[in-house]
């Protein structure tokens, strides 16, 4: 990212803004320091449902309006909840600019929390929260995260559990964002063919008058890991399995060269090692990945994929044998100048995608209060070395490091 505008307003507020001028939309988004793993024993679920609460009215709005608000002007408006974030978000024709603005604004920071609406909510929400329970393939990654942070919030379901979303009511979001709110940890980002002139001019409009607000609330630091094997028996007929471990957190420099080497391993390209041994050289799974999700104080590897119940020890023999390779030798120079390849032209092409990469700013500023530009990036990428790689497999894929979770019929 080499051309953008970043200011801060009185109140802590940062407004990070790139003009792109070969389009009509504005994409736009506010985006708090704020996250399930935020959340007390009792809250569990509080971030996401007031997530949905947003926008089911505000002070001078009912949910109607702030669903047709955008939606009537051909734009579209949404949010999403992680374990470290919450955003509400507008991608609108650059002329509505102002009125995506005034009404992320408003669901951001003027939300009134109708008692019967929360109601309602429960109800919606405990129907999302089935549809995963349904969904195999969704709830072995949350369950998995249960494993590898046990004990700590990065552990708990985003959704949170059925009596902790049926418990909730009017005070508890109160509480949550009185307890939780930051104007030092917020940020509104902007991508679109909208000047900066306008930005500062709309942005101090809508935001200037929030009041500075500074949270004395800490994170829980992460706790011990302790690697774990659990089986558990579904009503399911296809068996899944998800192998994993804690992994670097954003701050260390291990993450890109990690980034590389996950990537090589199980990454979303259908040449990496997992793809082609499990599902091309033996067609024991339709679909193999692995991930690698960096945190502010920790991070996590995992693999995932579904596979005939009587495929599955062989799929997690030679999902291991994969690992032990990366381990064994190391890659040749032509491997690893094809890594290093693949991987900047996926970056490259995250960056075609303008509503990302607006996001990507905001997150981005909130970690690391910086913007990392493509070139820097590209840069670290090209002084990875196959030896560098090859210490890191050795160092962090131990098979005795990793938890292992499977999903079998009963």
């Amino acid at each position: 990212m080499n051309e953008y505008d970043l200011i801060t307003l009185p109140n802590g507020i940062r407004v990070v803004h790139k003009h792109v001028t070969h389009t009509k939309i504005a994409h736009c988004g506010i985006m708090l320091d704020i996250g399930s793993r935020d959340e007390n024993p009792n809250q569990q679920g509080l971030a996401h449902f007031w997530e949905h609460m947003a926008f089911k009215g505000t002070q001078k709005r009912k949910a109607f309006h702030i669903i047709n608000r955008l939606e009537s002007l051909g734009g579209e408006l949404n949010a999403y909840t992680t374990k470290e974030k919450i955003c509400f978000y507008a991608s609108i024709l650059d002329t509505h600019f102002d009125k995506s603005v005034e009404l992320l604004t408003d669901i951001t920071f003027n939300s009134v929390f109708p008692e019967k609406q929360i109601e309602k909510e429960k109800q919606v929400i405990l129907e999302e929260m089935s549809m995963y329970q349904d969904s195999p393939e969704d709830a072995i990654q949350d369950e998995m995260d249960e494993l590898i942070f046990a004990g700590h919030q990065l552990g708990n379901n985003i959704l949170g559990n059925t009596d902790s979303v049926k418990s909730f009511q009017k005070a508890d979001f109160i509480q949550f964002l009185a307890e939780n709110i930051d104007t030092g940890k917020i940020v509104f980002s902007i991508v679109g063919n909208v000047p900066i002139k306008k930005v500062v001019r709309i942005a101090e409009k809508y935001l200037g008058h929030i009041a500075n607000i500074t949270s004395v609330k800490k994170r829980i630091p992460v706790n011990g890991y302790t690697p774990c094997v659990k089986n558990q028996d579904k009503d399911i007929v296809q068996s899944h399995c998800a192998i994993g471990k804690r992994a670097f957190h954003i701050y260390e420099k291990e993450r890109i060269p990690f980034f590389v080497l996950n990537n090589i391993l199980g990454g979303q390209s259908m040449n990496s090692r997992l793809n082609l041994t499990l599902r091309e050289k033996y067609g024991l799974v339709y679909g193999i990945e692995s991930s690698y999700q960096p945190y502010t104080d920790t991070g996590m590897f995992s693999v995932f994929y579904g596979t005939e119940p009587d495929s599955l020890e062989r799929s997690i023999e030679l999902t291991f044998k994969e690992i032990k390779k990366l381990q064994d030798k190391v890659l040749g120079s032509g491997q690893l100048q094809t890594a290093k390849n693949q991987i900047k032209g996926q970056l490259a092409m995250s960056e075609e995608n303008y509503n990302s990469i607006m996001l990507m700013m905001a997150k981005s500023l909130l970690d690391l209060n910086r913007i990392q530009s493509l070139d820097s990036v590209f840069e670290k990428i090209d002084l990875i070395t196959g030896s560098e790689l090859q210490d890191l497999a050795v160092r962090e894929l131990q098979r005795d490091d990793m938890s292992i979770l499977t999903y079998t019929p009963k």
